[in-house]
């Protein structure tokens, strides 16, 4: 098949779906920023957010026009990269800041944890494709797990939990779907969990667990009904933007959570409750539809990838954009605790939508190379 021939199954209804997300994004982070001089004229979040997202389309393109299996060939060299950018923000940014997760340019912020999902994806798929047959020995699953932390320490000492534990979620749904039995499945997460449970008391003395993500544990096991401040008072007038929004909301650019500044972290961990709130049931079920469709597509790319490679990726990719939601929107409706998460696509964060949306491209160059095999 000529190169020109893959373009003919591009996933258009995949990509227009991801761009409704990206543009009801740009357009609630301009709504959540208004009034905010210090955010309007300092740090020009909407501008930032387009140009991230223009550059994540062309690059969405690039990925999709390469043949998703150089990746494969490459994993070691992105694994090698990935950690070594990880080990450099964490010398540089212990060395002058006490802690960094961002590369500090003059142009842009560059957040290398958000691409080590991708790489992680890539790796890990990689590594169980050529080792279906192997699944039921534990020497290879203890040897992903040690390559799987290999790049999830770093991000871990950042520290950066909410991405370390995707990161986690990444290996072991992909240890799952590559055919690990289920027995063995259930052995290593009760397994993980004791461990947890043991060392808990060693991860908050050496700071591996932070005060502030103590507090919002503790804020959502047990809740100060006093508290007016804090991870109570975010949840809280989260659910109160929602509440509020009635079914049609209370119209973009007038509802007084988000224009008075009572919701915090409008533009970013909380935007889907702006969202409720400026547009309503209506508005936020389909910001719902339009990533479970994205997600779906994703699963659908899986089920008709040529090799088992493509396959994982393309699980991998909804595994990401999924959980990464489900958080989201469970701590905007106080069914989780706070994580930091943002929500795919929808909330500001330029490495986070460029990411994404590369992930995207690694599906399509999947989904418009299946015919090969039947051609």
């Amino acid at each position: 098949m000529s190169r020109g021939g893959f373009w003919r199954y591009f996933d258009f209804s995949l990509v227009g779906a991801m761009t409704i997300l990206v543009i009801i994004g740009v357009t609630m982070i301009r709504s959540a920023i208004a009034g905010n001089i210090e955010l309007t004229t300092t740090t020009p979040l909407v501008n930032r957010q387009i140009i991230f997202g223009v550059a994540g389309f062309v690059m969405l393109l690039v990925m999709a026009a390469i043949d998703y299996r150089v990746w494969s060939s490459l994993s070691l060299q992105l694994y090698i990269g990935i950690i070594l950018a990880l080990l450099a923000l964490n010398i540089i940014g212990g060395a002058l800041f006490g802690s960094a997760r961002w590369f500090q340019t003059a142009l842009v912020n560059i957040q290398p944890s958000e691409f080590a999902k991708i790489v992680m994806i890539l790796v890990m798929s990689d590594f169980f494709s050529k080792r279906l047959h192997l699944m039921s020995d534990p020497n290879w699953t203890i040897r992903s797990f040690l390559m799987m932390m290999g790049i999830t320490i770093w991000v871990l000492l950042q520290p950066n939990l909410s991405t370390s534990i995707v990161l986690f979620v990444l290996w072991f749904v992909l240890l799952w779907i590559a055919g690990l039995p289920v027995k063995h499945l259930i052995a290593y997460a009760l397994t993980g969990l004791a461990a947890i449970s043991i060392s808990f008391p060693l991860l908050v003395e050496f700071g591996v667990l932070q005060e502030y993500q103590l507090r919002r544990i503790t804020t959502f096991i047990a809740p100060d009904p006093n508290a007016r401040y804090g991870d109570t008072y975010n949840i809280e007038q989260a659910l109160i933007s929602i509440g509020s929004g009635g079914w049609f909301g209370q119209g973009y650019g007038q509802g007084p959570q988000v224009q008075l500044r009572f919701l915090k972290v409008r533009w970013s961990d909380f935007i889907f409750s702006a969202t409720a709130h400026e547009l309503g049931f209506v508005g936020a079920v389909l910001i719902i539809l339009l990533m479970a469709f994205v997600v779906y597509r994703c699963l659908w790319a899986a089920r008709v990838a040529p090799d088992t490679f493509g396959a994982l990726v393309c699980y991998g990719v909804a595994t990401l954009i999924a959980f990464q939601a489900l958080v989201n929107l469970g701590v905007n409706l106080k069914l989780l605790p706070a994580t930091g998460l943002t929500l795919p696509f929808v909330s500001y964060g330029g490495s986070s939508l460029f990411a994404n949306m590369m992930a995207i491209g690694l599906v399509e160059s999947v989904i418009m190379r299946r015919k090969v095999i039947e051609s």
